[in-house]
């Protein structure tokens, strides 16, 4: 806390009284960088464009967004600093994964109902989806790759989105 008061110019009475707890102060910092996230996800899952554009659209803009250098260094603090304070890994997949797979998977289940995907359980589709899409940001976690091209997240998210389709595809 004193280095973040430090940084930001006031004090940590200051940063206290606005942020009771670490836990607290991270929480904030995570809401402000998934609000906007959310949203995008949010715009690309809009109604009325058939089902694999739709899902498409989502899977570009969650990949551009998780191989972001912030966004990476974020992933590595949770994932490095979670076994000694499993409280932050808790934060962060209630204030982000948890959230973007309960829209997605609420958008799954529209089109299992409307028949464009087999019938099955929304939330796990969901997270096969997302977790066909990671796949690019572990490559970019570990530095097999650099700073993904668009036209490459552009190919990554599609491939994600076909084997995502045919897994879900409506058995006739």
């Amino acid at each position: 806390m004193s280095t973040i008061a430090g940084k930001l110019g006031g004090s940590k009475g200051t940063l206290w009284a606005y942020f009771p707890s670490k836990e607290d102060l991270f929480a904030a910092v995570l809401d402000d960088l998934t609000v906007s996230f959310r949203n995008s996800l949010e715009d690309a899952l809009r109604p009325g464009r058939d089902c694999r554009t739709t899902l498409s659209d989502f899977a570009e803009r969650f990949l551009q967004k998780i191989v972001d250098p912030y966004i990476l260094g974020m992933h590595r603090l949770i994932v490095g600093e979670g076994g000694r304070f499993p409280e932050i890994g808790r934060i962060f997949y209630e204030r982000g994964p948890r959230q973007v797979v309960e829209r997605l998977a609420d958008y799954i289940c529209q089109r299992m109902d409307a028949g464009d995907l087999r019938a099955d359980d929304p939330q796990q589709a969901a997270r096969n989806l997302i977790q066909l899409t990671q796949t690019a940001q572990s490559l970019r976690l570990w530095g097999v790759v650099d700073t993904p091209t668009p036209e490459l997240l552009h190919t990554h998210a599609t491939n994600a989105v076909d084997v995502f389709m045919r897994a879900y595809a409506v058995l006739r």
